[in-house]
């Protein structure tokens, strides 16, 4: 009886194994979200920690990385609210520096979008569009690459979103339009040559 009990609880976890076999994972998930080595590091740490604190509550209904990417993730919603609070918007873009940027004074563009011939679905597989998509992202406003990271790539539902950020749903669309063109253009250089 004492065996079935046994085998029915949620296998425990080892701290020990948790940097190396999953420390440079939840790092590169975190830099590609922050895009500062500090802040991901930081983050990892946070992460492990409460891992630690609360791995006697780990059911194991889901894999053990998947459960750190879960406190993750949660940590790094975290970190983007406290700097959204601690920041001002005074370094993001005024509507002025993106029309000037990719329209003439008609409201044209100033430099047409390129024709990208290939398959997105193909493109998304492949391992340098990822990595130069990260270095465009490193070169957005922070609460711009944030918006878009969180939107697009954690497919955060755009009222989520809005509250993270602690942004209306207007400034979201703002912050979003502006980061896509950005991405665009920068990634029409860097990508697409």
């Amino acid at each position: 009886m004492d065996d079935r009990r046994e085998e029915t609880k949620a296998p425990s976890t080892d701290p020990e194994t948790w940097v190396e076999s999953y420390g440079d994972y939840l790092f590169r998930y975190a830099w590609h979200r922050v895009q500062n080595r500090d802040v991901a590091e930081d983050l990892v740490q946070e992460t492990l920690l409460a891992a630690l604190r609360t791995r006697d509550g780990f059911e194991a209904r889901s894999s053990e990385k998947t459960w750190l990417l879960s406190i993750m993730r949660h940590k790094i919603i975290d970190y983007i609210r406290k700097a959204g609070r601690e920041r001002s918007m005074d370094n993001e873009l005024s509507p002025d520096d993106i029309s000037e940027e990719f329209f003439d004074e008609k409201g044209m563009w100033a430099v047409k979008p390129s024709c990208w011939d290939t398959d997105p679905g193909k493109v998304l597989e492949k391992k340098e569009f990822w990595e130069k998509l990260m270095d465009c992202m490193a070169e957005l406003p922070k609460k711009m690459a944030q918006a878009f990271s969180l939107r697009e790539i954690e497919q955060m539902d755009s009222e989520e979103v809005s509250q993270v950020l602690e942004v209306s749903s207007n400034n979201l669309g703002v912050l979003l339009y502006r980061a896509r063109l950005r991405l665009r253009r920068c990634l029409e250089v860097k990508w697409l040559g």
